[in-house]
């Protein structure tokens, strides 16, 4: 049977930690591989915005966490946070913003297929900043993108990860002297021409995972090319911010997005 992007193969009940929220995991089509990922409903019947969460990390580091998922569908979301390909039982090999990113392009696809969703909302974490700006210039019809503690500069990364230097020579083959061109297919910088939706930047200041100058650089591109654009600047936090913070963030955000539909 021929599958497409997007469809869903499997949907199985998943404990939620929410009364108000149904939990599924899913299993759906991506580049021809199943990928697996998880997909929070608000139990309340109508419809609702699509929120695809697109995680940080690789492999085991970054997972995706049920709670996260439902604090944002408790905002008001139909939310879906594909685990990546080759993650969690599902087919294919990860490749840190590379052809995965086909697997947030297929999850959209996913989204708009779900009779209770209307627009959808992009949010990536951490590498999954990279994966929501370049699904924003792959769909211009994209309400919003939200990026938070989010990559923007693969060839940053590598200058200031020397810890992720080895996988990212084993993931993306060399470095980014000897291959820039793959370094830049991986760096959304240098298309940011062809994205519509508006842009919402979130980063602490003491970030040691992913530097502030990621945020700096998405802003200053966007403003030159007069995209829409808004920076919230925490000069106190980390990659991690305190659970109290986190949540007020997280409702801060929600709201911006729906003032942007």
């Amino acid at each position: 049977m021929q599958w497409d992007d997007g469809q869903i193969i499997t949907k199985q009940k998943f404990p939620s930690p929410n009364p108000q929220v149904d939990l599924y995991t899913v299993t759906y089509m991506s580049d021809g591989f199943k990928v697996k990922g998880l997909l929070a409903e608000p139990k309340e019947g109508g419809k609702y915005g699509g929120f695809l969460y697109l995680r940080g990390g690789i492999k085991n580091v970054g997972k995706v966490r049920p709670s996260r998922i439902v604090q944002f569908a408790v905002e008001g979301f139909i939310v879906f946070a594909p685990f990546y390909r080759g993650n969690q039982g599902g087919e294919g090999n990860e490749d840190f913003a590379g052809d995965d990113r086909k697997d947030a392009f297929s999850a959209f696809k996913l989204l708009q297929a779900h009779p209770r969703v209307d627009k959808i909302h992009v949010f990536g974490f951490s590498r999954g900043g990279v994966m929501a700006l370049f699904t924003g210039i792959t769909f211009p019809n994209v309400a919003s993108v939200v990026t938070w503690g989010g990559v923007s500069d693969m060839f940053l990364t590598y200058v200031e990860r020397k810890d992720l230097r080895r996988m990212m020579k084993r993931v993306i083959g060399g470095t980014p002297s000897k291959y820039p061109e793959r370094y830049q297919y991986r760096t959304p910088l240098f298309q940011l021409e062809c994205l519509e939706a508006p842009i919402l930047i979130i980063h602490g200041a003491r970030d040691k995972n992913v530097s502030v100058e990621h945020a700096y650089r998405l802003e200053t591109r966007l403003k030159e090319l007069n995209k829409r654009v808004e920076s919230w600047y925490f000069t106190e936090y980390t990659h991690y911010f305190p659970p109290l913070v986190n949540r007020q963030i997280v409702e801060d955000l929600t709201k911006w997005m729906k003032k942007q539909e």
